[in-house]
């Protein structure tokens, strides 16, 4: 069985996100969106409520792609994360040069640790290649339309958390 690792903290899941792991879902049997604890973002939402959100967005996915999709919370370093769930390659998302650049150093580390372990990078769609869930979340706060960047549950979310619903 193929398992891959899709590793964020999806504070909130955008529709990168979600185009991510549709097409990270066709290239294994098995899909575990990594949910990371990571305390130093403050993230506007709890990881229960990421996981919840990012559970229900995927759910047809699943179902339309044949694919097992799991969420899966971790604070522990990436590597271990991808051992603990049986994972032979991490899926990584990219939008731009930044990107790789940091990413670049992540594989490095990471195959350092464990090069069992492949990174598979995707480039996200063009139209989704701006969307970054701290920039939603900007956008949000300032009275904008954040409808073009996450899905409707998600939008609704993200506008009561902050009052704005």
């Amino acid at each position: 069985m193929r398992i891959g690792l899709y590793p964020g903290t999806f504070d909130p899941v955008t529709l990168g996100h979600l185009d991510i792991i549709k097409r990270g879902a066709a290239l294994v049997d098995r899909l575990v969106i990594g949910v990371a604890i990571n305390r130093d973002k403050g993230p506007l939402f709890s990881l229960e409520e990421r996981v919840e959100m990012i559970e229900a967005e995927c759910a047809e996915l699943s179902r339309k792609t044949g694919t097992e999709i799991v969420v899966h919370p971790f604070e522990n370093l990436l590597i271990d994360c991808a051992k603990d769930v049986g994972a032979q390659i991490i899926v990584r998302g990219l939008r731009a040069v930044a990107d790789f650049e940091y990413e670049y150093q992540m594989v490095g580390m990471n195959r350092s640790l464990d090069d069992s372990v492949e990174t598979v990078f995707l480039m996200a769609e063009a139209r989704h290649q701006a969307i970054a869930s701290k920039l939603v979340k900007e956008i949000a706060r300032l009275d904008g339309d954040i409808s073009k960047f996450v899905p409707p549950l998600v939008r609704e979310r993200v506008l009561s958390r902050m009052g704005k619903a």
